[in-house]
């Protein structure tokens, strides 16, 4: 009896892809979209699931914490009637369902409500203090990709030569170290070193380019030691393919082997990885801001919990959500223009 040989593991992959993208293919026939239009529905269509989570949760956020935030924020000497005058103002002696409503119907008109300890509609706030946190979190993605990129190559080039193999060792453990150590430590030391010890920067404040100098690398930190393992890794797997082994071969110097051959293989990943590394950034600086008295969203977010302002709370919250899940979207709509394949073969 004769047994018929298993098919390799990379056709069988393959033939695995292309069943999947034929199915797929055939329901989009079906309902008469583009591939290209059916991968932006389905993104935006998770995109508005995960953000009416989030409205739900953030609203129920005020009634499931105890305490009472009018009372928090006109302090313990406010009288009975005061309390209930600005508790009918604020419209938080309405029904649970009727607030729910409203709160849903004024996002949709960009009203988030009002501060119960500012007394400051919550968007007018939120307006002037995004741009700071903005600028905090976008100045620290640059300089951890620019950073990323050459140093990711070189750590690949020399864990895969095997020269000063110490080296290597002692730059992965470093990166592990960097990786682990959250960025309240990292800014933490920072200050005591450049700002008690050397006195060379500021230590908190913001308004010069020298105040943003600290808060900017205490923040790149962390995401720039991932990034770089992230272009290692990926880099060392490239290096290790058939067609990289055939440039090699054919003595083309290095550094056209590296960039202009390996480079592009690894956008992808490094790609996917950075676009999550910019929102986890954009949320990292409430910590950040808190550390150096930086007046942006993170600083006001924790005066506000701690004054128990659940409005402020609630927009800030809902910003950072947007943020998070825009950048997403944005992230594979790019990685689907680059690799068309990906958005085929999902269902």
């Amino acid at each position: 009896m004769t047994t018929t040989p298993p098919l390799p593991t990379a056709e069988v992959a393959d033939a695995s892809t292309a069943a999947l993208a034929a199915r797929a293919e055939e329901r989009r026939l079906r309902r008469g979209l583009s591939p290209r239009t059916a991968f932006l529905l389905r993104r935006l269509g998770r995109l508005v699931i995960s953000l009416a989570v989030v409205v739900v949760a953030s609203f129920l956020l005020m009634y499931l914490v105890p305490g009472d935030p009018v009372r928090a924020a006109l302090g313990q000497s406010a009288t009975p009637q005061l309390v209930e005058a600005t508790r009918a103002q604020l419209g938080l002696d309405r029904p649970m369902w009727e607030q729910f409503l409203r709160f849903v119907g004024g996002l949709f008109t960009g009203d988030l409500g009002v501060s119960v300890r500012l007394q400051r509609p919550v968007a007018d706030v939120i307006a002037q203090r995004f741009p700071t946190t903005l600028l905090l979190a976008v100045l620290a993605f640059a300089i951890a990709v620019v950073c990323a990129l050459p140093a990711g190559i070189g750590a690949a080039a020399l864990a895969r030569s095997g020269r000063r193999r110490g080296l290597s060792i002692t730059l992965s453990g470093v990166l592990g170290i960097l990786i682990a150590v959250p960025s309240f430590l990292v800014a933490v030391a920072l200050i005591a070193l450049f700002a008690v010890q050397l006195g060379w920067l500021p230590a908190a404040g913001w308004g010069t380019p020298a105040d943003a100098v600290l808060p900017v690398i205490a923040l790149a930190v962390g995401p720039l030691a991932y990034l770089v393992r992230i272009v290692q890794v990926e880099m060392i797997a490239v290096l290790d393919t058939t067609y990289m082994t055939t440039a090699r071969a054919k003595r083309l110097p290095r550094r056209l082997i590296h960039l202009r051959h390996a480079l592009p293989n690894i956008v992808t990943a490094s790609l996917t990885v950075g676009g999550m590394t910019l929102a986890g950034l954009t949320a990292a600086t409430v910590l950040i801001e808190t550390v150096f008295a930086i007046p942006g969203l993170g600083m006001i977010m924790v005066s506000s919990v701690g004054a128990k302002d659940y409005p402020m709370v609630q927009g800030i919250v809902i910003v950072y959500a947007l943020i998070v899940l825009g950048v997403n979207l944005v992230v594979d709509v790019i990685l689907a223009t680059i690799d068309p394949r990906s958005s085929i073969t999902e269902g």
